[in-house]
């Protein structure tokens, strides 16, 4: 395949990464991670191995904290253990469960809520922070994958005008 179309379907996938950092229907850091690895092995770019390193390693990371860091903050604005398995619970239920784009994110905050009202039933404004922390590590999650992306899309952009 021609060069510049490679390196044409790469830009699209950085650029659908980024996209898919906000939209749950896109694996946004895969897309980006299978641009970068395609510009890297498709062309004949000098773009040195550290980069595709440190990318693996970030979106195996960032990956991770997507479900660990709304727990996290759940507990941090007031929520319990039962909050945070709720989280859990719920993402993956609603992954699974709610047929919308955004099902995984009304189970986590569903779960977040129903996990601490099992917990302690008369605390409503406690089980509403709780859900309200999961929220904010939910922005913290998706604000880290799209600045990984932004640097993948970046790295290859720099480097095609480097050439």
């Amino acid at each position: 395949m021609e060069s510049s179309l490679i390196i044409l379907v790469c830009v699209i996938l950085l650029i659908l990464g980024m996209a898919g950092t906000f939209l749950p229907v896109l694996p946004g850091l895969l897309l980006s991670l299978a641009g970068l690895l395609i510009y890297k092995f498709g062309t004949d770019a000098p773009l040195p191995m550290i980069y595709i390193y440190i990318f693996i390693a970030l979106t195996i990371i960032s990956t991770i904290l997507n479900y660990v860091i709304p727990a996290r903050t759940n507990r941090k604005y007031g929520g319990t253990r039962w909050g945070s398995v709720g989280s859990v619970v719920g993402t993956i239920a609603g992954m699974l469960f709610i047929p919308l784009p955004f099902g995984f994110l009304i189970g986590m905050f569903l779960g977040v809520f129903l996990g601490e009202l099992l917990h302690d039933a008369s605390d409503k404004k406690k089980a509403w922070n709780s859900t309200k922390g999961a929220l904010i590590g939910f922005l913290y999650g998706t604000g880290f994958n799209f600045i990984v992306a932004l640097a993948m899309f970046l790295v290859v952009l720099f480097d095609i005008f480097k050439s």
